[in-house]
């Protein structure tokens, strides 16, 4: 190069290109980084900033990309030391706040991360900011040596595990890697991992201010790295501590021939590894970093991803005990605090929506036919705060695509990160899920969805206008109970795509509205989406809620759940089979039989049976057919144990005497499905088989006890779980019943196996290979 320029090398260095993923690995809303390509000028300055990648949702279908790049543009002029945040400016406070995406709140979090701790990151390497200096350990003199389980119970031992399935390999045994490490400058540590001759060896070598850890690893992995084959590079460990990070080459590294604590495991590699870095302190705590190459297993993409685990000195080793430390809240935290107004006042709408929903049987007494104030008043107040405050303000819309992530976090990987980071959201869907255990998804769906609201809205100002003489209050009842499956079809085939890719699932749940009305906007959408929303909102003009009662699959999702609702409708006793409220029932939730306690009585004055009394609750008391076993009615309270044994046996078995007066050949079948199911649903929990596998499976389960229940126990409950109501159950009723059920068992024993560390015991089981 010099003999080009004559010997002169007349380069200037006029500033930094790094990529952000070789800096920092922060996930976003998908759970994987969104690849940046970041400049910075010789002073630290933000020169550009330039997305490469990412596998965003919302911004695949939605969002415009533009508002991405629009986004990070802002950061451009900015220093990479400046406190910036995604909101507000506080100038009092030093703190720059930059516009976020509506709709994408997680997403832009994530990437202002990654933005500024790569920059500061780079700036620290190159000596633009200076690096923190942290004072260093002092230690007392602590006689004496401990075994490795002392070593362990007292933290100066720690142990970092990764799991092949958690780096794409699948399901097995043996753990990718599996590191135990500790610092050893410590003389009571490094007396007992290294014996009196060999920490006085170490101690030798090392120069004042130099540091030194050791690794010990078992697994199919290795903690060494290719790099370390073509460079010297162990690419595959690090330590950080704050943001500054310490790697290692081969001059770093010394042989660890044996670990002299007793009870040591055994293991496959080892090493002693020396930080050189004077901003270093083992006062402070510090955290091993393990870099592995994770497999998309829908792809077969590799990208890297990081497993890390903290170590901190025990206080006893150092004078004047740990020091104080002051760590930064969590990203979801601060969200949290700077919008704690409006967090108080949703929670005070929620409040206030559940108190009206609870008195609207007072409410609708109070009311008369010429003065309905009472009852039309409190729902279009919340009609109208739905749409306007949750809905354009809140940005908080309840969405498929969240049972969706729900559903796979719960396979796969909880992080409550990730639902924390939008409080509004979070705390509509607590609220969703326990009023519908008390009431059912009538009150989400009727009184507080946003887009149900606008339609609902839309209905009534239409009719208002002069559209009324149009308007069709109600399908005929026999196409409205063939349209109405659509919704759950939507629902089930959302759910089966999801398990096969995630995004397909996303870009099909664009059947909802609700991203183009609140979190986009029509007029930034392209032109199917736009008719789509259009056709559906001319249509909500002449019908009332379409969209509702025929393809939301959300609504669908709500309605499995809403089988365990605490309170139903409560019966008359003067209910009669005049019909009046199904003519006046806008979701066509009676069918032409009547209200169910005058379907209940036809079917009984048919069948000869007696017409029981109600009882105090205002449920009816059911009678069971004789063939089958006589369940407990409400005025009937069996004690305690009896209740449990029976609750136990009635959710448990779908069987009732009649299997057994079956061939036994049948019976035979029966039982070994059952026992069959059960052992892949403990395989699954133990990672032995893929989720799609237990899902298949457990589908097929439901379905066969759907039809058993169906023959045998042809009932579900009507009320409080904890109560005997019992009420006849329709195909629909005991398909959600069965669904829900199962899933809330499974869910319960995984939760049980996994606490109680039940699943690490079943990670060694074979794998039936047939079952794939």
């Amino acid at each position: 190069e010099k003999d080009k320029h004559d010997g002169k090398d007349d380069r200037k260095l006029i500033g930094y290109v790094f990529l952000s993923t070789d800096v920092v690995d922060i996930p976003a809303y998908s759970g994987k980084p969104v690849v940046t390509l970041i400049g910075m000028d010789t002073k630290g300055i933000i020169t550009g900033v330039r997305v490469l990648k990412h596998s965003e949702p919302i911004l695949l279908v939605g969002i415009p990309e533009s508002q991405l790049t629009k986004f990070v543009k802002q950061y451009l002029g900015k220093f990479v030391g400046d406190k910036i945040e995604v909101g507000t400016s506080r100038p009092g406070e030093g703190m720059i706040g930059v516009d976020a995406i509506s709709g994408a709140t997680v997403t832009v979090i994530a990437e202002n991360q990654v933005i500024l701790r790569s920059g500061l990151e780079v700036a620290r390497q190159v000596g633009i900011v200076k690096p923190t200096i942290r004072p260093q350990a002092k230690f007392k003199d602590i006689p004496g040596t401990l075994d490795w389980q002392a070593l362990l119970d007292e933290g100066s031992v720690q142990e970092l595990k990764v799991k092949a399935d958690e780096i794409g390999q699948g399901p097995g045994g043996q753990p990718y890697i599996d590191i135990y490490f500790g610092y050893l400058n410590e003389p009571t540590i490094g007396r007992s991992v290294l014996g009196e001759h060999g920490y006085a060896a170490l101690m030798s070598k090392l120069k004042p201010g130099e540091h030194a850890i050791f690794l010990i690893a078992n697994g199919t992995g290795s903690f060494k790295g290719s790099g370390f084959v073509r460079g010297g590079i162990y690419d595959r460990v690090l330590v950080s501590q704050d943001i500054d990070s310490f790697t290692f080459r081969d001059l770093d590294y010394l042989n660890l021939y044996g670990i002299e604590a007793a009870g040591a495991p055994r293991y496959k590699e080892s090493a002693i590894f020396i930080i050189r870095s004077p901003i270093f302190s083992a006062a402070y705590p510090w955290s091993l970093v393990y870099l592995a190459n994770k497999i998309d297993r829908q792809t077969g993409t590799k990208t890297f991803t990081s497993f890390d685990r903290e170590y901190w000195l025990p206080a006893r080793y150092l004078e004047g005990g740990r020091p104080e430390i002051v760590k930064p809240e969590a990203t979801w935290v601060k969200v949290w605090k700077s919008r704690k107004i409006e967090v108080v006042l949703f929670l005070l709408w929620l409040i206030a929506a559940g108190t009206v929903y609870a008195l609207r049987d007072k409410l609708v007494r109070r009311s008369t036919m010429k003065d309905t104030r009472w009852k039309e008043i409190p729902r279009y107040l919340l009609w109208v705060s739905s749409i306007g405050f949750v809905g354009f303000y809140l940005l908080a819309v309840p969405s498929i695509t969240q049972v969706l992530t729900w559903f796979h976090a719960i396979l796969f990987e909880w992080r409550w990160e990730l639902f924390l980071s939008d409080p509004f959201v979070f705390l509509f869907w607590i609220f969703i899920i326990v009023t519908t255990f008390f009431w059912g998804r009538g009150m989400f769906c009727g009184w507080m969805c946003p887009y149900g609201s606008l339609a609902e809205l839309v209905y009534h100002v239409a009719g208002k206008l002069g559209l009324k003489r149009y308007q069709r209050h109600l399908l005929p009842q026999n196409w409205h109970d063939r349209l109405k499956w659509i919704k759950y079809g939507i629902f089930t085939i959302l759910l089966a795509v999801s398990f096969y890719s995630m995004g397909w699932a996303e870009k099909l749940a664009e059947v909802e509205p609700f991203k183009t009305t609140f979190l986009v906007g029509v007029w930034n959408r392209s032109w199917p989406f736009v008719t789509f929303w259009t056709v559906l909102i001319v249509a909500s003009a002449f019908f009332e809620r379409p969209f509702c009662k025929y393809l939301c699959p959300l609504g669908a999702a709500l309605a499995v759940p809403s089988t365990f609702r605490w309170w139903g409708l409560k019966r008359k006793a003067e209910c009669g089979p005049c019909a009046a409220c199904q003519v006046g029932c806008g979701s066509q939730a009676i069918d032409d039989s009547g209200p169910p306690l005058a379907k209940e009585r036809k079917r009984r004055t048919k069948a000869g049976e007696p017409l029981t009394a109600i009882g105090a609750d205002g449920y009816y008391i059911p009678i069971v057919p004789v063939s089958v076993r006589p369940t407990p009615s409400a005025a009937e309270r069996p004690s305690l144990p009896a209740f449990i044994g029976q609750e136990f046996f009635d959710h448990l078995f779908p069987w009732s005497r009649k299997v057994f007066q079956q061939p036994v050949l049948l019976q035979a079948t029966t039982f070994a499905l059952t026992v069959l199911v059960t052992w892949v649903w403990v395989l699954g929990a133990a990672g032995r088989i893929g989720p799609g596998i237990v899902l298949g499976w457990w589908l097929g389960w439901s379905a066969y006890e759907l039809v058993v229940r169906m023959r045998c126990k042809p009932y579900v409950k009507d009320g409080p779980w904890w109560g005997r109501n019992l009420r006849p159950a329709s195909w629909a009723d005991m398909a959600s019943y069965v669904a829900f059920k199962n899933l809330l068992i499974a869910a319960t024993l995984f939760l049980i196996m996994k606490g109680t560390g039940i699943l690490d015991v079943l990670q060694g089981l074979p794998a039936l290979q047939w079952l794939y």
